[in-house]
């Protein structure tokens, strides 16, 4: 089973949480639980980081049924529950499609 497909699975089983920050920049940002949801569940994975110090996570790419484009990083699902560790609206000036970052 690839990655994303473990992720989407907790996600629509609610077996996830949010770090203070990712709770933080949802309000911020104005992100609705539901908006979050729908992103992962039609999401890609953009970027991976096995060796996060914080434990192996990844960076992925949704959009909402309204289109909305939406960044979740999460923990990789091998914890009982997923860590959203931020959550965002990708700026298009630093982003190929939202999906490569721009050449610096």
């Amino acid at each position: 089973m690839l990655l994303i497909d473990e992720i989407i699975i907790k996600i629509k089983a609610y077996q996830f949480e949010f770090s203070k920050h990712a709770v933080d920049q949802s309000i911020i940002r104005r992100i609705s639980i539901q908006e979050m949801k729908e992103a992962i569940m039609k999401g890609e994975i953009i970027e991976n980081y096995p060796k996060d110090r914080y434990g192996p996570s990844c960076l992925i790419f949704g959009r909402t049924e309204a289109g909305r484009p939406l960044h979740a990083q999460c923990s990789y699902p091998s914890r009982p529950l997923i860590k959203i560790i931020t959550l965002y609206e990708p700026d298009s000036s630093l982003w190929i499609d939202f999906k490569t970052r721009k050449p610096k």
